[in-house]
């Protein structure tokens, strides 16, 4: 009875045959506060190719945001926005994203580069958030930096590790003037979008990842990318808290 599940009012229900729902939304009665997550892998809104084949392919628009972010913004008083790590060729690939800017397909260019292709997006994302914050003055809005991997000897797939378990065992300050993510920090320069930097204090805690720590780790296969709980997650809350 203390919480409220709330996602059906935002269409964050399980499809048919969906693995989970594209987020979930719960509202506290006590205190009249609802906490939703909103799952995007990309920030950008995604438009099908062909409507009426259920395997089309994507376009993927580099400079539009995301759609649920544009049908329930004015909803929101904290929001919170982050991409990052599934920008590689192979979640695209899987996904049949394919890129487009200005309404036209990416081909070759500059853009074709996945990383100027993400840096697009978060340039073009803060400044549309920025647009609207206009008419939401009381509204806070936060670009999360990128969490750190600490992946050593190889990849995920091809014999990585993150075997430390001594907390900062390479330092316990961070002393450095700009963020490790230059991109997210760019981004929100000379917006009101503010910029939530946990890469560098989370790079400090490289004993923090699930590696191999779990009953379902595949055999030889470490997690360094995402975070043990209780955890580090904890912190970048403490520190969202202290901006709010």
């Amino acid at each position: 009875p203390d919480v409220e599940d709330v996602g059906w009012k935002y269409g964050l229900v399980k499809a048919p045959g969906a693995l989970r729902p594209d987020g979930w939304a719960y509202r506290f009665p006590e205190t009249n506060t609802t906490i939703l997550y909103y799952w995007s892998a990309s920030l950008s809104e995604l438009e099908p190719l062909n409507t009426t084949n259920s395997v089309t392919s994507y376009a993927l628009h580099l400079d539009r945001p995301v759609t649920f972010l544009k049908k329930y913004f004015h909803g929101f008083d904290v929001l919170v926005l982050n991409t990052g790590h599934h920008w590689n060729r192979g979640k695209f690939s899987g996904n049949h994203w394919e890129l487009y800017a200005n309404g036209e397909p990416v081909g070759k260019g500059r853009l074709a580069d996945l990383n100027r292709a993400k840096n697009l997006t978060l340039y073009s994302i803060a400044r549309w958030v920025h647009s609207e914050l206009a008419s939401r003055p009381q509204m806070k809005a936060f670009l999360r930096t990128m969490s750190p991997r600490h992946f050593v000897n190889g990849d995920w797939n091809t014999g990585g590790s993150c075997g430390n378990s001594v907390p900062f065992s390479n330092g316990s300050e961070v002393l450095q003037d700009h963020s490790s993510d230059l991109p997210a920090e760019c981004a929100v320069n000379g917006t009101q979008v503010k910029l939530l930097d946990i890469t560098a204090i989370s790079q400090l805690r490289d004993e923090g990842h699930i590696s191999n720590r779990t009953f379902r780790a595949p055999t030889g296969i470490h997690d360094c990318l995402h975070w043990c709980l209780p955890g580090i997650p904890d912190m970048w809350n403490e520190l969202l808290f202290a901006q709010i």
